[in-house]
């Protein structure tokens, strides 16, 4: 049964001293780099966002990081400015060994939608790919991890599994901004049938699958 690792988001702006950084996020990194080994197949999603986006506080007078608008009928938190394209903070850390993903998905690059799945936009109204990408190479079992918990990691992995696949999310390497309210989403995750690991439990048997 293929399986692949499914790197969300360990970017500089994400992790301690970046513009929009996750607690503890830099405690992904070990694990992730890790688990590449695991898996014959490594995929990394990576926000790429205009400086134009509406998900941007800057783009609106007179709203603050983390105000809530209605952005073309979606409920859109507003953020910091992060990970503008071709900007350092868009970048991976150097610390992640990033060459080893076959392949990176962008996400967020429509200035007039958020996407915070690594499938879709958050309005369901374009696909990025990763779908169809992931069924070409025959896999079945997708494992996530990266940041944030509550956000990104979470909508791809429903979205995984609305779109057929076996999905766990590895607890050990996944960091969240608001932590209650990832655990909360976790129990949904598991109602729908997804899974949850320790980075330990993964088969080391993975790789030669």
């Amino acid at each position: 049964m293929m399986k692949t690792l499914l790197l969300v988001d360990i970017q500089k702006d994400f992790l301690p001293g970046g513009a929009l950084a996750v607690p503890q996020g830099d405690e992904v990194i070990p694990v992730a780099n890790r688990m590449m080994d695991q898996f014959p197949l490594v995929v990394a999603l990576q926000d790429w966002h205009p400086p134009s986006h509406k998900s941007f506080a800057s783009n609106h007078t007179g709203k603050n990081p983390f105000d809530t608008i209605n952005l073309n009928g979606i409920d859109q938190i507003l953020w910091p400015d992060h990970c503008v394209q071709k900007t350092q903070g868009a970048e991976y850390t150097p610390q992640l060994d990033s060459h080893k993903a076959e392949v990176i998905f962008r996400k967020g690059i429509d200035p007039e939608i958020d996407s915070y799945s690594g499938f879709y936009d958050n309005g369901y109204q374009k696909s990025t790919g990763l779908t169809s990408y992931l069924k070409g190479k025959k896999v079945q079992e997708v494992y996530i991890l990266g940041l944030a918990g509550d956000f990104c990691v979470y909508f791809t992995a429903m979205d995984a599994i609305k779109e057929g696949f076996q999905a766990t999310l590895i607890m050990d390497g996944i960091r969240s901004i608001n932590p209650e309210d990832f655990n909360r989403k976790v129990a949904e995750f598991q109602e729908k049938g997804g899974q949850i690991i320790q980075s330990s439990e993964v088969d080391e048997n993975t790789s030669s699958n």
